[in-house]
């Protein structure tokens, strides 16, 4: 392992900003930096104040930073360019500071292609999708990209439940309550560690039984009510700590430049877990 450089002038400094910062990112960031000797550090933050806190990343040169829940959307009039899928969806998890110039990716996006496409299910596949915020349209983004034309918008909110919907051409119901379908899809905070539903489940069990592969976005915990639902069931499970690794891997390229390798993304992956 290439000895990394103490703190110092020179050091980059990346960040998070979510409602609920969590831990894995930094754990995720910092053991690969550690592992490839970067002269990087990485740090979760929330904020009150979105404006004032993307003017200090612009200001201090912070090098990058990760957008979560609820900042997706919010960010976007703050930024010089939008990339890609970033532009596409009007959703940003990433921002890279190239001098003072912002531009907005969308990593989510890509983590939830390359694993539907692992998983093998077949773009003719219809689906249940939970949510209607910026996770949910990086998913519907990557489900309607595959090809998939037959599936659910699931929101309780009736002005951007329908609106998502109706950018993919999918059909919208306010909840879940008698629909199933052979792949579910979790794109709501319901389940996450310290939110107000942690322990509830994002589908109702008749769907859970009825689907074939059941996915949460959620990474914390791994395992969330509704992937040990799924667990029990039987059933395939594709789980956020999935989504959370390909993504945070592909932001760590674009901060950084550098290509880790399989063992050390594996063990990095690992550390981010506790394990």
């Amino acid at each position: 392992m290439p000895d990394k450089p103490a703190i110092g002038p020179s050091t980059k400094l990346c960040m998070s900003l979510a409602g609920r910062p969590g831990r894995f990112g930094s754990r995720f960031h910092n053991r690969l930096y550690e592992l490839t000797g970067l002269d990087y550090v990485y740090k979760a933050f929330t904020t009150k104040d979105l404006p004032a806190a993307i003017g200090g990343v612009r200001a201090l040169g912070i090098r990058g930073c990760a957008i979560s829940m609820p900042f997706k959307e919010a960010v976007i009039p703050l930024l010089d360019h939008l990339e890609g899928s970033a532009a596409a969806i009007d959703s940003v998890n990433t921002i890279v500071n190239d001098d003072g110039w912002l531009t907005g990716y969308n990593t989510d996006y890509s983590a939830v292609l390359d694993l539907l496409d692992h998983a093998e299910i077949a773009p003719s596949t219809p689906f249940l999708l939970a949510g209607a915020g910026g996770m949910a349209k990086a998913v519907a983004a990557a489900l309607r990209n595959r090809g998939h034309r037959s599936g659910i918008v699931i929101a309780r909110n009736a002005v951007t439940g329908p609106a998502l919907a109706k950018l993919y051409d999918f059909q919208w119901a306010a909840t879940a309550e008698g629909l199933t379908a052979p792949l579910i899809i979790n794109a709501t905070p319901i389940g996450m560690a310290g939110g107000a539903e942690a322990d509830a489940l994002a589908f109702p069990l008749q769907a859970i039984e009825a689907a074939e592969t059941v996915f949460d976005v959620v990474a914390l915990p791994v395992e969330t009510p509704l992937m040990k639902a799924a667990e029990k069931a039987g059933r395939n499970r594709i789980s956020g700590a999935d989504v959370a690794v390909l993504q945070a891997l592909e932001q760590f390229v674009l901060y950084t430049g550098v290509h880790p390798s399989e063992a050390q993304v594996k063990d990095a992956a690992i550390f981010a877990r506790g394990g």
